[in-house]
Parts: C-alpha cells; structure tokens; sequence
C-alpha cells in the first residue's frame, strides 16, 4: 500500500457526516432570491418609465391646448386670447397623435387639466400573474397670452 501523508488521508476518509446536495439547495434558494429582486427593480424600472411618460405626454397636451389662441378676436380687435374650445380639441388632438389615451377638461374658467394613462407589459410579474403596469400623470396649463407678462383672457 502506497503512503499517503495525513493531510490527503482525510480528504479520501468517507466515514465522517455527509453534506452532499446541502450546498447546492442553499445554491437553489439563493439564485430564486437574486432572479425575484432583479425581476422587481426591471418591473419598478418600468412602471417609473411610464409614469415619466405620463406626465411628459400630460404636459404636453395641455402646453399644446393652452396654445390656441382666438385667430377671429386677434385679427378683429388685435386681443390675444385663447379659444377654449380649440385648446380642448387641440390638447385631445395631441394625445391622439402620441397614441396614448386620456382626458382632457376645464377646470374654471382659464385653466385646462389634461389626465394621461400609460400601461406598459410588465416583463417578470407575470410570473406571479400582473401581465402589466401602468401609472398616471396630471397636468394643468394656464390659458394665458400676452408678451409684457401673462394676462388672463
């Protein structure tokens, strides 16, 4: 029988407790945990990116409403004033165009308030059954014209 010093001999000794597969169901566990917190940052990632788009396309459309001024009293008493009707219809027009859907009221009688809704296809949660997520944005436009500051119409 060949010598073996007694530091390799305990490494070929088999007769101790045995830990085989312990490490590797801790491996297991500990991979679920990592791909289930990365899952949920990409998703939180993506519902952050459609709440910013929310309230860029919100603000937008009601920028693009609050631009619409009364061409017939501009031309006929040289006043700027906004047409609430058009700021409407063009802040509406807007959202159409941007492909996004939303509502677009008046809120007194100078301001428009545009509502936007935007969901976007979550890419882990559906793994546990929320297919998406979506998120809103807000914003009011004053309806103001003029060049020296604003005055109200």
């Amino acid at each position: 029988m060949p010598y073996c010093p007694p530091s390799r001999a305990r490494l070929w000794d088999r007769s101790g407790p045995r830990d085989q597969g312990s490490l590797s169901v801790f491996a297991v566990i500990i991979t679920l945990v990592v791909v289930t917190l990365f899952g949920a940052v990409v998703d939180f990632g993506q519902k952050l990116q459609a709440r910013h788009d929310a309230y860029a396309t919100a603000q937008e459309a009601a920028r693009a409403g609050a631009g619409q001024v009364d061409l017939d009293r501009a031309y006929a008493q040289g006043r700027f004033v906004v047409d609430r009707a058009h700021a409407l219809r063009a802040a509406q027009n807007y959202l159409r165009a941007s492909g996004h859907t939303g509502s677009v009221t008046t809120v007194g009688p100078r301001s428009i308030q545009v509502r936007v809704t935007i969901t976007k296809p979550a890419l882990f949660l559906p793994l546990i059954g929320i297919p998406s997520v979506s998120a809103s944005g807000v914003a009011t436009a004053e309806l103001t014209t003029g060049v020296e500051g604003p005055q109200q119409p």
